[in-house]
């Protein structure tokens, strides 16, 4: 069994929302006190609360806060253990100190269990029944579907969704002929993907959804500058017109995301549906797309970072990842530094610095002549096969770190 996580909009009416939007804020109080807990505990008794403990005292919780007592006990214990999600990354310096939670933060809760929900679907629309808050009517539609898990309930952007993992059949998620194609991609700021299986070549050029609209977005935004802000120092509420406009440049921004989201599934599963061994650059897209130190053309490398997060690079490599293994297929993650794709020549293995103002491969030694990014995917491609010439550049000889 293979667990998939598929995500439907809800459409609640006013009643039902004023009941979701309760319930969102009495999780978000129970996440503050948990965290409250945690740490008044170590300050002042000089004692770690763990997630057992917390748990635990969640019949005395409800005892004295007597609006928990129609919640389910087990999407209560979901709640906290999302807050010792946070700590243990916290203590393992994966991510920052824990905060106390704005409702304008808080996304929503879960139901860990098969209690508390229930859905009335067969992956197409359908409505979602929770307890003690009613039945709504959902919409969207499910690549694949089983037994519902789990569900969360999420608000984002003025929308509630619901997000449901469902165990499905492994036979369900491979195809009933596994394609037999082998190919290298290489990412790239102007052509998306470069793509070739050592014959053929193709270039897929980047949409750049968020150049387009950059100038509305900047247009949205000056007019909410103008605009009374909320300031909480101040104790100063935000203007109608600021929240007018705010809407409008969120709606800009998601629109976006929604467009980059859209072509990368489109494109990716162009590529699935007739490859199964995908070889690639290995790519630290947080490293690359960090902020310049001074000095260093600062400005040439805020629209880098631009053109890069534009694309999706890790957004890309991700999806062509889990969509290859889902069929049963070779993802190769080929290690940039120690190969150097864009250096190397695919037919004889001799490497030769490039910069990046040169887009066309030429060795000195072979005389092969290719667009750079083909002549990259086409390292990759060979390298993942074990086929490049030249020693220390082949799959079996290349020091892995």
């Amino acid at each position: 069994m293979a667990t998939r996580r598929m995500t439907f909009r809800l459409y609640p009416n006013k009643q039902i929302e004023q009941s979701l939007r309760y319930h969102r804020k009495l999780h978000k109080d129970l996440y503050n006190a948990a965290v409250n807990n945690r740490f008044t505990q170590y300050q002042k008794f000089n004692h770690s609360v763990g997630y057992m403990e917390q748990q635990n005292c969640l019949p005395a919780f409800k005892e004295v806060w007597i609006e928990y007592k129609d919640i389910n006990s087990q999407v209560l214990q979901a709640t906290l253990k999302r807050v010792d999600f946070a700590f243990e990354r916290w203590k393992k310096g994966l991510g920052k100190r824990p905060k106390f939670k704005s409702i304008l933060t808080y996304s929503g809760w879960t139901y860990p269990a098969k209690t508390g929900y229930s859905i009335e679907s067969d992956g197409e629309n359908g409505y979602l029944n929770l307890s003690k808050i009613g039945r709504i009517q959902m919409r969207g539609q499910a690549k694949y579907w089983g037994t519902p898990t789990t569900c969360t309930i999420v608000y984002r952007n003025a929308k509630w969704y619901a997000s449901i993992t469902v165990d499905v059949l492994d036979q369900a998620l491979k195809p009933d002929i596994l394609p037999v194609g082998a190919i290298g991609i290489d990412l790239g700021c102007q052509s998306a993907l470069s793509i070739t299986d050592g014959e053929n070549h193709q270039h897929s050029c980047a949409p750049k959804f968020l150049r387009s609209a950059e100038c509305q977005i900047k247009a949205a935004s000056k007019s909410k500058r103008r605009k009374q802000a909320p300031n909480r120092k101040k104790k100063v509420k935000a203007s109608r017109r600021w929240k007018k406009a705010q809407s409008k440049v969120s709606k800009l921004i998601r629109k976006v995301a929604n467009q980059r989201q859209n072509w990368v599934h489109q494109v990716t599963a162009e590529i699935v549906s007739s490859h199964s061994f995908v070889a690639t650059e290995k790519l630290e897209v947080k490293n690359m797309t960090s902020i310049a130190k001074k000095g260093k053309r600062n400005k040439q490398k805020a629209g880098l970072n631009k053109s890069i997060l534009d694309v999706g690079f890790g957004m890309l490599r991700s999806t062509i990842k889990y969509k290859v293994e889902q069929i049963g297929g070779v993802f190769v993650e080929v290690p940039t530094r120690q190969v150097k794709p864009s250096q190397t020549c695919p037919k004889c293995g001799h490497q030769h610095k490039k910069t990046l103002d040169i887009r066309i491969h030429e060795c000195g030694v072979c005389g092969y002549v290719q667009d750079r990014d083909i002549a990259a995917a086409e390292v990759m491609l060979y390298w993942a096969k074990g086929t490049l010439p030249g020693f220390g550049t082949s799959r079996a000889n290349a020091p892995l770190r």
